[in-house]
């Protein structure tokens, strides 16, 4: 697989008498392309009608002629001020009624008409023009989806285009009805007219409402980039990409890759550590300069299911940033250890953002490869030799991994929605048993709720899934695979509500979960085998076989065949043992690694990625802090 590097730059930042010397710095440090135009949508039209491509065309001419391709992106994430004039009614509106003012970006609503008609004008443009540009790499729709808080919209146009969605989901108001047991609290309706958002209620809303209203924005959003990818197929062969943001769970990342070639992502080890990562202020120190040893992984795993096998890095973070809560400078080492982490995990790209650090507004603190005086970054150095070291490397192809994990953004919505105890998150429970399996030395694939096929893997987790869909629950009666499910497996029908049979109703294992009860930090339900439960503990009743029980005997797991249900949210003691004693049931070897050391095997090698901020010995290697070794498999 041909590896690359890549730069975010904006031309239009700068002199253009400088752009030949920047392409030619950038070619010489070995960076491949250069992503542009994403936020420049004022400069391609500065009124409206009034087309302005000239600098644009030379911005990519002078690109093309130093050897650095083009990801172009279509620039809706920041329509321009007069666009507002235009359609004063397009900004998305928050949850207190409050709208989304201009002034900075993603101030639109998904479900605006209007709004959406100028993106198709604007890329259509875009793609008439450059489309067929010899230099252009692909194609980059808006930019991070969700960032900001901003898929959620309580607007005037959002409510319209919900009734709308009820009405075709639901064919009859009658059936909403019943299926949102409205009955309750006197929630009936007689029309879809009446129906507003669930905002703004006196307590809280009917959760089978809020699911709705979540199901929809989700669709807005796939809804507004298939209105982009439709157009750009019309015009251009390049591959079509967008990139996601971490732990960005308010719309299916899965839906919306169906309609791209390739996912992406923008990574921020540092950044996410302070700010997007619930760990212990220990955990956050040690981990200060490196970021956590298992969050970017989680995330390039993600998004290679996501990809379906293809998929970049757009955004790496090179020094520090400007919007954490704190933002310290990486260890040395650390900008070529997460781009050689996402090469092992499958990256055909990794991109750094940004080639120059902006001397105004809202991102001028944000590090990039040059300080704002052109003077090179340390972490340009760093861009170099990872450019010369893929270069040399033989190639790194991705590997089957033994291990996946089922991620479902549904269920995402649904525990955000009722979580029954304050720090049950779904993000963080896979995460969790994302890190037990890392720890075990693991490499893991995350696979869509959907999948129909579990045969590929020796064992699969499935934490957590609100619903379990017909074709993952006839993957897992097929019997070819070892499957651990729970908790809160299947405990809610789509419209939100138990259901009957009670749950985890999984197929071949006689147990029903009698009640469950949500645990306040610091209390503990004690495992017999070692570790404990917390957060969540469910009360298991059937004739399921216990292979793991609590410290007074009360199921902790149970099993039928290659079917296991895990009654709790392991601590990561508990799901240490776990992991040891499925993966030997499954036939998986596991590693006992140091602490911060993470393994990850591609079909021809074994790469190890030191995070700890010290040395650290392993099968007789020492791997320095922030380094990466690999040797053949």
């Amino acid at each position: 697989m041909n590896r690359q590097l890549g730069v975010c730059y904006y031309p239009e930042h700068w002199p253009e008498e400088i752009w030949a010397e920047d392409a030619r710095r950038m070619a010489d440090t070995g960076i491949a392309w250069a992503r542009i135009g994403e936020f420049a949508w004022s400069r391609m039209e500065p009124e409206p009608g009034r087309l302005d491509w000239g600098w644009l065309d030379r911005a990519i001419d002078t690109l093309h002629a130093a050897g650095v391709g083009v990801v172009l992106g279509t620039p809706t994430a920041t329509p321009p001020r007069w666009m507002l004039d235009r359609h004063p009614d397009m900004l998305a509106v928050d949850a207190q009624g409050r709208p989304r003012g201009f002034g900075s970006r993603r101030h639109y609503c998904f479900s605006h008409a209007g709004y959406v008609q100028e993106c198709r004008r604007i890329v259509t443009l875009m793609a008439e023009r450059y489309g067929r540009h010899p230099g252009l790499v692909a194609w980059q729709t808006d930019n991070e989806y969700g960032c900001h808080d901003t898929t959620l919209s309580y607007s005037a146009a959002a409510r319209a285009a919900f009734r709308d969605w009820l009405a075709q989901r639901y064919q009859s108001i009658d059936k909403l009805n019943r299926d949102w047991g409205n009955v309750f609290w006197s929630m009936d309706y007689a029309s879809f007219e009446q129906i507003g958002l669930p905002n703004l209620t006196v307590t809280e809303p009917n959760p089978a409402h809020v699911m709705a209203f979540r199901r929809f924005s989700s669709d807005q959003v796939v809804r507004f980039n298939r209105a982009q990818t439709e157009v750009l197929r019309r015009h251009s062969d390049a591959p079509l990409v967008h990139n996601y943001m971490g732990r960005i769970t308010e719309f299916d990342h899965w839906a919306v890759g169906a309609d791209l070639d390739i996912a992406s992502w923008d990574s921020y080890p540092l950044g996410f550590l302070s700010d997007r990562l619930e760990a212990t202020p220990e955990h956050k120190a040690a981990y200060l300069r490196q970021g956590d040893p298992d969050m970017q992984a989680f995330h390039h795993d993600l998004y290679r299911g996501v990809g379906r096998g293809r998929w970049w890095v757009m955004e790496q973070q090179p020094g520090p940033v400007n919007w954490a809560p704190w933002n310290p400078a990486p260890l040395p080492g650390m900008a070529r250890l997460w781009a050689w982490e996402a090469f092992a995990h499958g990256a055909e790209a990794v991109s750094y953002f940004r080639w120059r650090q902006a001397p105004m507004a809202q991102e001028q603190m944000h590090a990039g490869l040059l300080r704002p005086d052109s003077a090179p970054a340390p972490a340009l150095a760093e861009a170099a030799q990872v450019a010369r070291e893929i270069a040399d490397m033989p190639e790194v192809d991705p590997a089957r991994a033994p291990v996946a994990l089922v991620f479902d953004y549904a269920s995402a919505w649904a525990w955000e929605i009722q979580p029954q105890g304050a720090d049950f998150d779904y993000f963080r429970l896979a995460l969790a048993v994302y890190r037990g399996l890392r720890k075990a030395g693991l490499s893991v694939d995350i696979i869509a709720p959907g999948t129909a096929d579990l045969s590929p893997w020796k064992l699969v987790f499935a934490p957590g899934l609100m619903t379990l869909p017909g074709a993952l629950r006839q993957a897992i009666a097929a019997g070819q695979t070892t499957v651990v499910a729970g908790p809160r497996t299947n405990s809610k029908t789509e419209e939100f509500a138990i259901p009957v049979p009670l749950p985890p109703a999984l197929p071949g294992l006689d147990v029903v979960v009698d009640r469950v009860e949500s645990l306040p930090p610091g209390a503990q339900v004690p495992l017999a085998q070692g570790g404990a439960f917390a957060h969540w503990f469910e009360h298991l009743d059937g004739s399921a076989a216990v292979v793991q029980a609590t410290a007074d005997g009360r199921p902790a797991m149970v099993a039928s065949g290659k079917l296991f249900y895990l009654a709790g949210w392991p601590d990561a003691a508990a799901l240490g043992q776990m992991v040891r004693a499925l993966c030997e049931g499954a036939g998986i070897a596991t590693e006992d690694l140091p602490e911060g050391l993470r393994l990850r095997d591609t079909a021809g090698h074994r790469f190890a990625f030191n995070y700890a901020a010290h040395p650290v010995t392993w099968q007789g290697r020492e791997i320095a802090p922030a380094g990466v070794a690999w040797w053949p498999r």
